[in-house]
């Protein structure tokens, strides 16, 4: 793996796929005890937590406070390790829970009750429990179909524009998706799917997708550098499928990280497939420096470290005027019209619908 692929690799990782527990951060030791550790306030998160070393000096600089960062694994992997430890957690701030996950978070109670100073300058569509607080909206981006630009010129055929496209003859055998009961982007995808067909139509779309050639691998790293044969930084022999659900931001990656920068991206990206995640993060219910965890969340909604965030961990603010870089702009715009879902009726079905389309995919 060169160091390109792993960077790019880093700011997906913490969303779709499997990583160890680590530690780093700018304490001494670990835990939250008497002292001098009170002065310390701990982040837990997924791996693809990422933010400048200079902004977050500007922090601990302002606030008191040194920063500690536990990273837990993929989003899933770190929500359900948040739970198990909840009564004796690990940190102060849990950072990196999405919409599709949400719910479980907050039917653990893994959050007490804080709002942030600056939250009323969040965009409304992304504020959640607002009568409670639990969470505070940090970032959003989408997850969509990406495409081989030099395979569609190559072969003088149109880009797939829509999710109606996919299932068209031309793009038979053409896309590699991720298992959506072991991928965040896979679990992404189907709910987009399941927004745009409706409960009991999206069931009739992925077998015309099956039928279709669809090919479905248990993540995204395996996906986008194994299959999909757009991948500047990971092709492979066998890299065969022009189309593979990932990010809206990973054009952009794909400019930023490699070297020397292309002047265009090698991948664009469908922006008729995409579906709209959106990250929280909260103070955890039994935080041992809950002033420190107040501070940290005060920042992560600030627009120092917001409009700090993109070309770190390749998502989107979400504060009001917060600027993003112009890599973004050119190469990965957010979707306009995006597929959205409320966390509750993920909640209610999200169980539900990995079993079916386990059932109707897989076997």
């Amino acid at each position: 793996m060169s160091i390109t692929k792993k960077r790019f690799t880093a700011v997906v990782v913490g969303l779709g796929m499997v990583g160890g527990l680590a530690a780093c951060g700018s304490s001494e030791g670990g835990g939250q005890g008497a002292g001098t550790e009170s002065r310390t306030v701990t982040l837990v998160s997924h791996d693809s937590w990422a933010a400048s070393k200079k902004v977050i000096a500007a922090f601990e600089e302002e606030s008191g406070y040194k920063v500690r960062v536990l990273k837990s694994g993929d989003a899933g992997q770190a929500v359900n390790k948040a739970i198990l430890t909840k009564d004796n957690p690990q940190g102060d701030v849990f950072f990196g829970v999405d919409n599709t996950l949400l719910s479980r978070a907050l039917d653990n109670g893994l959050f007490q009750p804080y709002e942030a100073k600056g939250a009323d300058r969040i965009k409304p569509e992304y504020r959640v429990d607002e009568d409670k607080h639990r969470v505070t909206p940090i970032d959003t981006g989408d997850i969509c179909v990406n495409y081989d630009k030099k395979y569609f010129a190559d072969h003088k055929l149109q880009p797939p524009r829509s999710f109606d496209d996919l299932v068209k003859p031309q793009y038979r055998n053409l896309l590699v998706t991720e298992n959506a009961s072991t991928s965040s982007p896979g679990l992404g995808f189907l709910l987009g799917t399941a927004a745009r067909y409706g409960d009991g139509g999206w069931q009739g779309y992925w077998k015309k997708l099956k039928a279709n050639g669809v090919k479905v691998v248990d993540g995204w790293e395996q996906a986008y550098y194994e299959e999909f044969s757009g991948s500047s930084s990971g092709k492979k022999a066998k890299a065969d499928r022009p189309l593979v659900v990932s990010y809206a931001s990973s054009p952009p990656a794909e400019v930023v990280f490699a070297d020397p920068r292309p002047k265009t991206a090698p991948t664009g990206v469908a922006d008729g497939t995409c579906f709209r995640q959106i990250e929280y993060a909260g103070l955890l219910a039994n935080a041992k420096n809950t002033k420190g965890g107040k501070a940290l969340l005060d920042f992560l909604i600030s627009r120092r470290f917001q409009e700090d965030m993109p070309l770190n961990m390749f998502v989107y603010p979400v504060l009001e005027g917060a600027q993003v870089p112009q890599e973004f702009l050119t190469y990965g715009p957010q979707a306009k019209d995006p597929q959205t879902m409320d966390p509750a009726k993920i909640a209610g079905h999200r169980d539900e619908w990995v079993k079916s389309w386990t059932s109707l995919v897989l076997k």
